[in-house]
């Protein structure tokens, strides 16, 4: 099969694409209830009075909220018992109550007045006066600071602490809800892929490409287009996540396309790579070793094992193969994976310093990548989850070089 050569137009392959959002069944009220009583669980399980949910994926995951962070301080209230409570500048109090999926009392402030003082008036309010106060991890820090400040000022005896144990603790583990969005998130992403495929050409530019990436997202039903998007040509693979300035394709070039979107704010992100023309022994060789990096990781996922023992199997197996060892370069100079969710990257992550046990529900990357300096990469980036069986593939990893998708097998 040869990739890209004698292939079809942009406009033709838009058009062959169609919206697979249809049957896509949004996080419901009742799921997000659910989070929270994990939540509380967790907190009294971690001696926690309280955790602070900054405006992002954290607050949006436990209270239905979406609202972006900025300079003014924007959040929810998790106490460990009782209901939640929001804060924010008084002018968005009305629109942030618009936004709510999980409805609580809105503590406004005006512009002049401190809002990190609001945040401890509240918790007494709340009937909190002492104890471990727990704040979202990625809480920036001149909002931390300010709530530190304040604390340290107040007479109650409060102690503040990482929230790592309540978000990550509940997020990690995916509902069946969740993972049915990823999946059709990823499931859109492949359609994507296979059409970009068949649209190359020499001398196309890696701009052309990322643009009809985005077109075909939408069009596959991703409203906000490509949620990212590295294209990559020859030589310029073998830099991970790419370079200033991109050269355009040549016949017999290594193409590495990565790209995502988001559906209901759950993220794909897959990787394939391939040659736009015939593949070379070197480039044959180097692509099986990354496939079967790739598949060593996977087959060491086992409910129960650490996380980083995922890592540790690709690597060893890499190293089979004379490659590395360790982040050493030709071989895989980053992690195996990662987790992903609300964020492209979350907790837990497929290094052999994470020592979390895997559990069903959790998701992740599997992309022990190749880079062959001066020479090409190899990233075939593929996710799977953990069933109840063992590890699952949200998607089927690529083939061969000469046929990434599949579309020749048998």
């Amino acid at each position: 099969m040869t990739i890209g050569v004698g292939g079809s137009d942009a406009q033709t392959e838009l058009a062959k694409l169609n919206n697979m959002t249809g049957d896509v069944e949004p996080i419901s009220s009742n799921e997000f209830q659910l989070r929270i009583a994990k939540a509380q669980q967790l907190m009294k399980d971690n001696n926690i009075e309280a955790t602070y949910l900054d405006a992002g994926t954290n607050l949006y995951y436990f209270t239905g909220t979406k609202w972006y962070a900025s300079e003014r301080m924007v959040g929810a209230i998790i106490p460990q018992q009782g209901d939640i409570q929001y804060i924010t500048p008084f002018f968005e109090v009305n629109t942030l109550r618009q936004y709510m999926t999980i409805k609580g009392k809105v503590n406004g402030w005006q512009e002049h007045e401190n809002p990190y003082q609001l945040f401890i008036e509240t918790l007494k309010n709340m009937g909190i006066d002492s104890g471990n106060i727990a704040l979202d991890e990625s809480t920036a820090f001149f909002i931390a600071d300010g709530i530190k400040q304040c604390a340290d000022s107040s007479p109650n005896n409060y102690q503040l602490i990482n929230a790592k144990a309540i978000t990550a603790g509940c997020r990690s583990e995916k509902s069946l809800a969740e993972i049915a969005l990823l999946q059709q998130a990823k499931n859109m992403t492949m359609a994507v892929h296979q059409a970009v495929a068949k649209i190359l050409y020499q001398g196309i530019s890696t701009q052309e490409v990322t643009d009809f990436i985005n077109q075909a997202h939408i069009k596959v039903g991703a409203a906000a287009g490509s949620y990212f998007c590295i294209v990559l040509f020859g030589e310029d693979s073998s830099f991970p996540h790419g370079v200033k300035n991109p050269k355009t394709l040549d016949i017999n070039d290594i193409v590495l396309i990565d790209t995502g979107c988001q559906l209901e704010g759950y993220n794909s992100d897959i990787t394939r790579t391939y040659v736009f023309g015939e593949a070379n022994p070197r480039q044959r060789q180097m692509w099986l070793i990354e496939k079967n990096a790739q598949a060593s990781a996977f087959n060491a996922a086992i409910l129960g094992v650490p996380c980083g023992d995922v890592d540790i199997a690709a690597r060893d197996y890499l190293a089979s193969q004379a490659m590395g060892p360790d982040y050493q370069t030709p071989g895989c100079p980053h992690r195996t994976g990662h987790g992903i969710g609300l964020d492209i990257h979350e907790w837990p992550y497929l290094v052999r310093s994470d020592k979390t046990p895997l559990s069903v529900g959790m998701c992740f990357s599997n992309e022990p990548m190749l880079v062959v300096p001066d020479e090409f990469g190899v990233r075939l980036e593929d996710h799977f989850y953990m069933s109840e069986h063992g590890a699952k593939w949200f998607t089927e990893p690529s083939y061969s070089i000469d046929d990434p998708f599949g579309l020749m097998k048998g």
